[in-house]
């Protein structure tokens, strides 16, 4: 089942460990998904969230309707990807930084160049270059368009490793700003997260 609005439209924190086992899933020429096994949250009074200073046309999406993309890139190289979250004009976002492959495989190893499957997705930069996600999925819904979260266990059952178990709660990865808050949640039985 796709995740609706609603899902998102709640604090950030709770949404953030509740995408956790959600999968992530990119249907254009060919589907790939994931697992999602690790997250961070940007909150809006947080100095390391990109709505810290106010809204810009970069930004614009964090600002917009939960449940929609807001897609960034990193030193100009990488993308990456965030859901929004909380009520419209909030500014909060949960970043997706590792996912566990659960389908289109074949495709995402030929866009990384890999066939480890512990080093295809985990990894912000990575998972969105292996789901194909760019800039032109900014500010898309997650609910209607090409780029949609569904539910744990839509895959005929199956579900992440460490889904259900102990949720890791620490500090925030790549960051200098606010880097002593504890706002990086990992599911901890997954070998697929970008760092311990």
């Amino acid at each position: 089942m796709i995740l609706p609005p609603s899902f998102y439209e709640r604090d950030t924190v709770t949404v953030a460990k509740d995408l956790l086992g959600c999968l992530l899933v990119h249907r254009e020429e060919a589907a790939t998904m994931g697992w999602i096994v690790e997250v961070e949250a940007y909150l809006r009074d947080d100095p390391a969230a990109h709505s810290y200073r106010g809204e810009t046309p970069r930004n614009r999406a964090m600002f917009g309707p939960a449940g929609h993309a807001y897609v960034y890139r990193v030193y100009g190289l990488h993308t990456c990807f965030n859901v929004v979250t909380g009520p419209e004009g909030t500014g909060e976002a949960v970043l997706v930084r590792a996912l566990e492959p659960a389908g289109g495989t074949d495709l995402m190893q030929a866009r990384r160049g890999t066939d480890d499957p512990f080093a295809l997705t985990s990894g912000p930069g990575k998972l969105t270059q292996a789901l194909g996600i760019t800039m032109d999925l900014d500010g898309t819904s997650l609910s209607g368009g090409p780029l949609q979260v569904w539910s744990p266990g839509s895959l005929s059952g199956r579900r992440a490793e460490g889904a259900g178990g102990e949720i890791v709660q620490t500090t925030r990865v790549g960051i200098t700003k606010a880097a002593d808050l504890p706002l990086r949640f990992y599911l901890k039985g997954s070998r697929y997260i970008s760092r311990r």
